[in-house]
């Protein structure tokens, strides 16, 4: 079963705590190492499973990598060792790891061919991958699949310049095409491209090693091919995800919280929805201040009917918080609908909540109604186990704030995503113990 969290709920917090580097940016800058033979240095790595396991997959490629300080490595990919792609080690190690998609792109432009295991892992369906490979098949990469030994291969003496418009806004195919299309020969346009700040980080540090990428920030992105690309430093953004989490956990916990550093320019509307439910905060330079809050009321639209808040793309609501909302609306007062859009099966924990005394309608697996209890009575202690990164921390919050005694399986899945979170928590208040 692997570890497990025992959690003592009702204890309130109070302190700052610090974000750490964004997750799903480090696995895409970490992949762009590999356009470059000159060393790159990148700070503010987040110490946390999917990670570690990108970092030691790009050294048993040839990276060399040097850690110089907590979260700030040297990466130099001047010795690749191309062969390796057809070894059944690197079956093994990217076939366990999500972002490892991520190295095809780079691959395929600067040694003209590479190759990838159908991924694992999490439920994520089979249409994901689509847009990557059509991204190259554009341009000019010819692409083959060995059912038999789950393979994806792709190959191209010298991709060329070409536009599209991507079936679907997908960040790491986007991050992916972008990488493949800096070494192209001529311009290439990427329409419905997915323009997170994570992207816009990405093709800024691309921009800085000398690629020549416009429209930035837009979903119309123009790539002019270059020759080469040098290497260059890149500080990653703080999670947004976490920050998130942290504005959640503040409220159901009634703790005062600063959230240090959280780039709050990067934050599109999250702290917007967060308000909505009711909650309270303060931007104070680039912290975000986060009162003691006994109650919290739901907004309602203006003409009175019931609030509704749903994921979407960029610069939507990210559906990786949608499950914060949804704890953390079981204590508000009022009644909001949960709408999770883009993925299904991400609402199956709430029985687990409703176990723990929340009131929540499951409509279907995309919809939830969630009808706030103010506090009259808080969640109770339970058993339960983490179907996923988000629910897992989701899970936590709401052990957090209820009474009694909490135990969490399946921590493991917290780990892929939040950096020793436990003992953050503990240092201003939390009463979490790792068994």
């Amino acid at each position: 079963m692997g570890n497990s969290f025992e959690v003592i709920g009702g204890t309130t917090l109070k302190g700052e705590l610090v974000p750490q580097g964004a997750k799903n940016e480090a696995l895409q800058i970490l992949c762009a190492v590999l356009l470059t033979a000159e060393p790159m240095t990148i700070s503010n790595v987040p110490d946390i499973r999917d990670v570690n396991k990108l970092i030691e997959l790009l050294q048993a490629l040839g990276v060399k990598v040097e850690k110089l300080a907590e979260g700030e490595y040297r990466f130099t990919a001047d010795q690749i060792d191309i062969d390796y792609l057809s070894s059944p080690a690197f079956a093994k190690m990217a076939s366990s790891l999500r972002g490892s998609i991520m190295i095809v792109g780079p691959l395929l432009s600067r040694f003209g061919k590479a190759s990838i295991p159908k991924p694992g892992g999490d439920k994520i369906g089979r249409r994901r991958l689509d847009t990557h490979f059509i991204g190259f098949r554009n341009l000019g990469a010819t692409f083959d699949f060995d059912a038999g030994k789950d393979f994806y291969f792709v190959e191209a003496p010298k991709l060329k310049g070409a536009y599209m418009l991507l079936d679907e806004a997908s960040v790491t195919g986007t991050a992916n095409i972008v990488m493949a299309a800096v070494l192209a020969e001529g311009k290439t346009t990427i329409y419905n491209a997915a323009c997170e700040p994570y992207i816009q980080q990405l093709c800024n540090m691309l921009n800085r090693m000398g690629a020549k990428i416009s429209g930035i920030g837009s979903n119309m992105l123009h790539i002019d091919g270059v020759d080469t690309l040098s290497g260059c430093s890149h500080r990653l953004l703080p999670d947004m995800i976490e920050i998130g989490s942290f504005i959640g956990l503040a409220a159901m916990t009634r703790s005062e919280i600063t959230i240090k550093d959280a780039g709050i320019e990067h934050l599109g509307v999250i702290p917007d929805v967060f308000k909505r439910l009711g909650i309270q905060m303060e931007f104070r330079g680039d912290d975000i201040y986060i009162p003691s809050q006994d109650q919290y009321s739901i907004d309602t639209y203006i003409d009175g009917s019931i609030l509704t808040i749903a994921d979407a793309i960029w610069p939507g609501f990210t559906p990786d918080l949608l499950s914060v909302v949804l704890v953390t609306a079981t204590q508000a007062a009022g009644t909001v609908l949960v709408h999770q859009k883009m993925f299904e099966s991400r609402l199956f924990f709430v029985d687990k909540l409703i176990d723990m005394g929340a009131q929540i309608i499951l409509c279907d697996p995309h919809r939830a109604t969630v009808i706030g209890l103010n506090r009259r009575n808080p969640l109770r202690g339970i058993q339960m186990t983490s179907p996923d990164i988000r629910a897992g921390v989701a899970l936590l919050i709401a052990a957090m704030s209820a009474e009694g005694k909490s135990l969490i399986h399946n921590i493991e899945q917290i780990d892929r995503g939040y950096q020793k979170i436990d003992e953050r928590l503990n240092k201003i208040g939390a009463n979490i113990k790792r068994i």
